[in-house]
């Protein structure tokens, strides 16, 4: 059949909606843009998320520098305008200095892309993580090092300009002895590498003696000491923190346990009901978590980089899948239990519309794709593929619904 001059206008027409919105024939339109870090050459790889498949496709112009060296950790801000990257830098034995260090801002286009606006640095050194406020009104940065000298970490804190996402360095207003100056930072405890913060509470962890340092949040941004002290885990080696309301889970892959806990008043923290649970069997070195935010239930994801099964087909690197209740704690999902990942899964993130669930895998420099189910919590492939090719050793990853 011919198409009328008419009818061939109104196809091209369509034709170019249909790329304007992300739209293939056989998919639906971008429900959300991906970006993952790669270590291997200072690199962010940037994808758009298809809303049917739940399929990977590049942003234009990607791979983009992460504006330092050895990036750890990136942050969105809500609304999807800015992204933040943190890079930890290389240390330099003759000078002392951490050369390539520093937190970079982007502004990101309506199409995934980034363009480079700026570069802060934060007061302390060997920088391990971020983490934006839950209005995404201030950045705080996690230090290995503090300035004070004394072996512990700090917490550097940044506001962020709603129009520009320009940083500016907060004072610890919370902290100053009579008569003297502000700092512009805050002590945790020694060696810490990860922190979260769930309602009004920011928490760090401390790798030099598995304790976890309390602070309440303020709605200025500052940060105070709660006067329950540091806490004690029963972590063997605790290798992250995450949570969602007031659920706070600690992955300890000493003892291939999860501890989970809920906060209280003054950032307390209490054993969930159940109390720590065994990880599933042949699943080994819990990295990361995920709790959904999705659907009637509550699931609990775990990214597991090695095995214990001698079985040649059981995944070496997985997610081990938990429902999490509040009266009884967590349980194993029932049926399949373990989801294979590339290799060496560091970091996960859900999509926005709650249908799609991502790793990134350091080893494999890919990021694999599940589907997820709300009604049983169980994961399975995309349909066109679950496996996409990121950067170099894959790092963390941030994931935007909309860019406003």
């Amino acid at each position: 059949m011919k198409l009328s001059w008419f009818g061939r206008l109104a196809l091209a027409l369509f034709a170019s909606l249909a790329l304007g919105l992300g739209m293939t024939a056989c998919g639906g339109g971008t429900i959300a843009y991906i970006w993952v870090l790669g270590q291997q050459y200072n690199q962010i790889a940037a994808f758009k998320v298809d809303d049917y498949t739940g399929n990977l496709t590049q942003a234009p112009h990607q791979p983009f520098t992460s504006g330092g060296s050895n990036p750890v950790m990136l942050v969105v801000k809500t609304g999807g305008r800015y992204l933040y990257v943190l890079n930890q830098g290389t240390y330099d034995s003759a000078t002392g200095n951490w050369d390539g260090a520093g937190i970079v801002e982007f502004s990101v286009g309506g199409d995934g892309s980034l363009t480079y606006e700026q570069t802060y640095q934060s007061v302390g050194s060997d920088s391990q993580w971020m983490q934006l406020d839950n209005s995404s009104s201030f950045l705080y940065i996690l230090d290995k090092y503090s300035p004070s000298g004394d072996g512990n970490g700090s917490i550097t804190a940044f506001s962020i300009d709603a129009t520009t996402g320009r940083l500016f360095l907060l004072d610890n207003e919370t902290s100053i002895p009579p008569g003297q100056k502000a700092i512009n930072y805050w002590e945790v405890g020694g060696s810490p590498f990860m922190m979260k913060q769930e309602g009004g509470c920011l928490y760090t962890v401390n790798s030099a003696d598995q304790t976890i340092t309390p602070y309440s949040v303020s709605g200025n941004g500052q940060l105070s000491p709660e006067t329950t002290g540091t806490i004690t885990t029963p972590a063997k080696t605790i290798t992250s923190i995450n949570g969602s309301g007031n659920n706070i889970i600690l992955t300890d892959a000493g003892n291939n346990q999860i501890i989970p806990y809920t906060s209280g008043g003054s950032c307390q923290l209490s054993q969930l009901a159940g109390g720590i649970i065994d990880n599933i069997n042949g699943a080994s070195d819990p990295t990361y978590s995920l709790i959904t935010t999705g659907g009637t239930n509550t699931y609990l994801y775990i990214l597991n980089q090695q095995t214990t099964s001698i079985d040649q087909t059981a995944p070496f690197s997985s997610i081990s899948a938990f429902l999490l209740d509040p009266t009884h704690g967590l349980s194993p999902l029932n049926g399949t239990q373990i989801f294979p990942t590339g290799a060496g899964p560091v970091c996960m993130v859900e999509d926005p519309t709650n249908k799609y669930i991502y790793t990134s895998d350091h080893n494999a420099g890919t990021v694999t794709g599940k589907i997820f189910d709300p009604s049983t919590g169980q994961l399975s492939d995309l349909p066109r593929g679950s496996t996409f090719t990121a950067v170099g050793q894959a790092a963390c990853m941030a994931i935007s619904g909309a860019i406003d």
